[in-house]
């Protein structure tokens, strides 16, 4: 028997039955289920499998999402991780993912809400990601392996499904961006000398953990042309500065992806994450009265001199390494909309009422 929205015994979701999985994807697509693609049954012996990889009981409560009260039950994370086509190995991610997310810093809310059509980042550090193979290497902010693909789908069908997260429903994008069917990505912490950004942000290294952003697509930059530390990472921050004049002048949460090519000349160098975060926070700012030049004179007033920080502070800088090991690229990933959201990140294992270590 496949089953929908699953299950029996001391399972409370309700059951359906259908004939095929065929008729299981008419489904879901005709009740709105999905997100466009087909899904994997959450048949119940699925679902218990990720209940009992966690150990946790179909009613554990995950958190209550701050504005609307609505409760997340380990049960209906589990139905849509397995609709998304995670094995059990990779449901801790996603509880974790959850629970960080719903800490009132991230506002879970107005990130799924707003007409801005932010996608949730999701950053994997420790051990856990070679358990899983959740790959930091070619492709890594694309399908670069079943993990980062299954787990990023997975945090967003809980938003349609739990949420209701839906496009015109609570989802009133007005764009949105492809990060929306997954986006997230495994830092490559053996091809590195640099901490990784969870214990940049206060766990220890050999802790697992997942770091949750409230992101705009990506923007891919190149510079092929030089090794100095100071020039490669000015083609970052002119990007961030195009961000601040197009987008939005709030500081926020910004996410530097650095492959292996750039990132050698760093590390060469001897630069660190803290001193590449210290690099932007100096040179990623803007004066009000550059908006004039990009449409937006009518907002400059007579605040043309007012000079606007991407970062609020270096510690807002989320340096992640990871990419192919050949070609001048990196990536800038903004924030949703400056600091009204807060990355925040988690221990794998963590009991959920544990505060994040940095917001």
């Amino acid at each position: 028997m496949l089953l929908v929205e699953v299950l029996v015994q001391h399972l409370a979701s309700r059951v359906y039955q259908a004939d095929s999985v065929s008729a299981v994807q008419e489904l879901y697509h005709s009740n709105g289920w999905t997100d466009g693609l087909p899904i994997v049954p959450p048949t119940e012996d699925a679902v218990r499998a990720c209940l009992d990889w966690v150990m946790m009981p179909p009613d554990q409560l995950i958190g209550v999402e701050p504005v609307r009260g609505l409760a997340i039950t380990a049960e209906k994370l589990a139905i849509n991780a397995v609709m998304a086509g995670c094995l059990p190995m990779h449901f801790p991610v996603v509880v974790t993912a959850w629970t960080a997310m719903m800490q009132e810093p991230f506002l879970l809310h107005g990130a799924t809400a707003s007409t801005g059509g932010c996608a949730i980042l999701v950053v994997i550090n420790g051990p856990i990601r070679r358990e899983i193979g959740a790959s930091g290497t070619f492709n890594a902010l694309g399908n670069s392996d079943r993990a980062t693909s299954v787990i990023g789908r997975a945090i967003r069908l809980c938003l349609i499904n739990l949420l209701e997260a839906r496009p015109g429903a609570i989802d009133r994008s007005t764009l949105g961006h492809p990060g929306k069917f997954s986006f997230c990505v495994a830092e490559d912490e053996e091809d590195t000398s640099w901490k990784s950004l969870s214990e940049q942000r206060g766990l220890p290294r050999e802790a697992s953990a997942v770091t949750v952003m409230a992101a705009g697509a990506p923007r891919q930059i190149m510079n092929e042309w030089t090794t100095r530390p100071e020039e490669i990472l000015e083609t970052f921050a002119a990007d961030i500065r195009a961000n601040l004049r197009h987008y939005s002048i709030h500081p926020g949460n910004y996410a530097m992806i650095i492959p292996k090519q750039l990132r050698e000349h760093l590390q060469n160098a001897r630069w660190s994450k803290s001193d590449i975060a210290d690099f932007i926070w100096k040179r990623a700012r803007i004066k009000r009265g550059e908006w004039a030049e990009v449409g937006k004179g009518a907002v400059v007033r007579d605040k043309a001199d007012k000079v606007y920080p991407a970062l609020e502070s270096v510690d807002h800088l989320l340096v992640v390494a990871a990419g192919g090991p050949a070609g001048g690229f990196g990536a800038v990933i903004p924030p949703w909309l400056g600091n009204r959201s807060r990355a925040v990140t988690l221990p794998i294992g963590a009991c959920v009422d544990c505060e994040p270590p940095k917001k």
